[in-house]
């Protein structure tokens, strides 16, 4: 294997983490990956040396998205059930979508890392416009609505950590759990609107297994929040899946919370209780 193919494969785990965020589905998102590496075949030059190849694959990937992105409905176009009142209607208008490019640059800075002149090259476009469009995407954040969250995590400090964070971002933290069958059973009679959840629980347990059981009678966005991010990164993950890997900076999962919630189905929000 060339040096230049053996450092595209090792930037494919994060490009498919990248991929599912954007796409907010793991079939879809790899979908895409598999598209761009598809095109990268049948014109090799489209990664060359002499330039970063992180810069370049996640190019060619938007490359690719671009001609298979289909628009993520907005609230105006998409029906709110007459039944959802008050906040739960309020939730399910601001969570229908951000734009496009914006959610874009936000993932591609605070999911990916990249500074606002490599989010330029990859999306061909001015570092000035990305700096605007990362102000107007965090503006869209803001504006976002709460809901309810459960945090699945044995280390009481990283919990802490997180649960400060979800505050901060507009949450309530509806309860903690550090085993998979305390987590199951809070899900069952908290029914939250987000769960964030660890890989290795205490005494053994798995944050993969609770969140089988969890999303098996609720139909919720879960996070995993983990030091193990070759677990989930493997094709085979729980379906809805997002990614955090620790250590993380709080940017990360504010954004990460918030795309989950995107593509939750509006009919299932939650309302957080005034």
């Amino acid at each position: 294997m060339s040096d230049l193919r053996r450092e595209i494969v090792g930037h494919l785990p994060c490009l498919r983490r990248y991929a599912r965020a954007l796409a907010g589905s793991q079939v879809r998102g790899d979908a895409c990956v598999g598209a761009a590496l598809e095109a990268l075949i049948a014109e090799p030059g489209r990664i060359a040396e002499g330039e970063e190849v992180r810069v370049q694959l996640y190019r060619l990937f938007h490359d690719v998205w671009a001609t298979l992105d289909p628009p993520v409905p907005r609230a105006s176009e998409t029906e709110v059930p007459d039944e959802l009142e008050g906040a739960g209607k309020r939730l399910s208008e601001s969570i229908a979508a951000l734009p496009s490019r914006p959610r874009q640059v936000l993932l591609l800075s605070s999911l990916e890392g990249f500074g606002p002149s490599d989010i330029a090259r990859i999306l061909r476009t001015d570092a000035a416009v990305i700096v605007s469009l990362l102000a107007e995407a965090r503006e869209d954040l803001r504006r976002q609505a709460g809901t309810s969250v459960l945090i699945i995590e044995d280390d009481r400090l990283v919990a802490l950590q997180i649960a400060d964070i979800v505050r901060d971002s507009g949450h309530r933290v509806a309860g903690f759990a550090s085993s998979s069958r305390d987590a199951e059973a809070l899900a069952r009679r908290l029914k939250p609107g987000l769960v964030l959840a660890d890989v290795r629980l205490e005494a053994g347990t798995s944050g993969l297994e609770a969140a089988r059981s969890i999303l098996a009678s609720l139909s919720v966005p879960v996070i995993f929040v983990t030091a193990f991010p070759e677990a989930l990164l493997t094709g085979e993950a729980v379906e809805p899946t997002w990614l955090v890997t620790k250590p993380f900076a709080p940017d990360t999962l504010k954004v990460t919370i918030s795309q989950a919630l995107l593509f939750r189905p509006a009919a299932d929000a939650v309302p957080t209780p005034a």
